[in-house]
């Protein structure tokens, strides 16, 4: 018995020394003290050494966008570190272009703060507020799609371009142990005072998902930041071709709803690619959309229909439908908003069509 209890009892000992020894020196080497962080030249905030500048800034009320809960993954947290920040990391490298290099251009999520730092970011950033809001209500748009509606707080309102995203954070929870940020596209309109509505679709794993789909419940309160992004309408006379893929209808509508609220006068054509029937939604209302908008039409494709499928609306991927369906570029501008191979193909399609690039407007996730 005691040739088992006796390496077991050394094994303990050894493990608390270790654990002393690393405590011992967080607070000593890794005690970086206190640290100046100045903002645009002219913010300045003393904060403690030795975190990210990320959650730093975080902990500050400025919020960067992040989707990856800070691991060097998504590549959203960019800020221009003039000073201070240190050698650039290789887990940066795989995100900084070469422009980004030569202008001082960081993941702020990998510069940890060991000394005064001086940094630039987008005025816009210091608008960008934390919500404290409650779910109201919750309704399955398909299977594995949900639309969920905030009820901001009684003072509180959110002032957003048609088109921009916030940041909702996924707490810890049975089976994540870690809080994360996500970013998702503003489904409603910034009329809408008080409310926030968002189009998340669930992602086998995905920390945030499974916490919208799987935990989240009517009455809870949740966490969001926002608004950002440089995807949004554009108030001109130009006819508008719309393209998204599932969740990527969430800024589309925002835009829609916006239109309709206001009564603005723009022909818009609306290409939605699926796979199947069972993934297409909210067809009543695009229905009624095309009924009180101006000139509006929606075009549905389905990518994955035989010949003997009860469908007779247009089929194959979305760019395949605009190369059919879309005549000319002239006086013509784009939104489109899905994943990398979608706007890739669709982009191609719409310059072939003689839109120029600079019209077109797109948020790939």
């Amino acid at each position: 018995m005691s040739n088992i209890l006796i390496p077991t009892l050394v094994f303990s000992i050894m493990s608390a020394i270790f654990a002393l020894l690393l405590t011992i020196a967080d607070k000593t080497v890794n005690n970086y003290g206190e640290v100046k962080v100045t903002i645009n030249e002219d913010k300045e905030y003393v904060v403690k050494g030795g975190s990210s500048l990320l959650s730093t800034l975080i902990e500050e009320k400025v919020f960067i966008p992040s989707a990856c809960g800070g691991k060097g993954t998504c590549g959203y947290c960019k800020v221009k570190v003039k000073e201070g920040g240190g050698p650039v990391l290789a887990t940066e490298m795989t995100h900084l272009t070469k422009e980004d290099l030569e202008n001082n251009v960081r993941l702020s999520c990998q510069c940890k703060l060991k000394q005064d730092v001086k940094i630039e970011i987008p005025e816009d950033l210091f608008n960008v507020r934390e919500y404290y809001a409650v779910v109201e209500s919750i309704t399955d748009l398909t299977d594995v799609i949900k639309m969920l509606r905030f009820k901001l707080p009684e003072d509180a309102e959110m002032n957003f371009k048609p088109g921009q995203y916030v940041q909702l954070k996924a707490p810890i929870y049975e089976g994540n142990d870690e809080e994360v940020y996500r970013a998702y596209s503003i489904a409603s309109s910034p009329s809408m005072k008080g409310y926030i509505d968002l189009v998340i679709g669930y992602v086998p794993q995905g920390i945030a998902t499974t916490y919208v789909h799987r935990h989240l419940k009517v009455g809870d309160e949740v966490s969001l930041n926002g608004p950002y992004g440089d995807f949004y309408y554009h108030d001109n006379d130009r006819e508008m071709i719309m393209v998204a893929t599932g969740t990527g209808v969430a800024p589309i509508l925002s835009i829609l709803n916006y239109m309709k609220e206001h009564d603005i006068k723009r022909k818009a054509r609306f290409y939605f690619g699926a796979k199947t029937t069972k993934d297409l939604f909210m067809l009543d209302y695009f229905k009624e959309l095309e009924e009180t908008l101006y000139d509006f039409k929606f075009i549905p494709t389905l990518s994955r229909v035989s010949d003997d499928d009860d469908w007779d609306g247009e089929r194959g991927r979305v760019n395949k439908a605009i190369d059919k369906l879309l005549q000319d570029g002239e006086n013509k501008e784009a939104y489109l908003c899905g994943n990398a191979a979608m706007i890739e193909s669709v982009v191609k399609s719409l310059t072939a069509k003689g839109v120029p690039e600079e019209l077109i407007y797109y948020d790939k996730f």
